[in-house]
């Protein structure tokens, strides 16, 4: 499956950076295949392996504030891996051809 989630400490300002920061280190440190880009993080794997590294992600945001919100997107779809690379590459494919 792969998780595509954001993690938003409320009540400290713009500047979440840090904050944010903290859970993409948490998901890097998992060892799953990821990708962080400027609105979400995703990352794939098997359903018992993403979800604590979830839960982790937001437990380290909370270091930064008291209150947190989450917006997690799933699609799991049996008998997929390398999910996070094929469909990028499907839809570059499709756009290299004039697609």
């Amino acid at each position: 499956m792969i998780a595509a989630f954001s993690v938003t400490p409320l009540g400290i300002g713009e500047d979440v950076g840090e904050a944010v920061a903290a859970a993409v280190k948490v998901v890097r440190a998992s060892g799953l295949p990821n990708r962080t880009d400027a609105m979400f993080t995703s990352i794939e794997g098997e359903w018992d392996e993403v979800m604590p590294v979830i839960r982790e992600a937001i437990d380290a945001v909370k270091a930064y504030s008291g209150r947190v919100s989450t917006v997690i997107k799933i699609d799991d779809r049996a008998g997929v891996t390398d999910g996070l690379r094929s469909k990028v590459a499907t839809v570059e494919g499709h756009l290299a051809a004039g697609g």
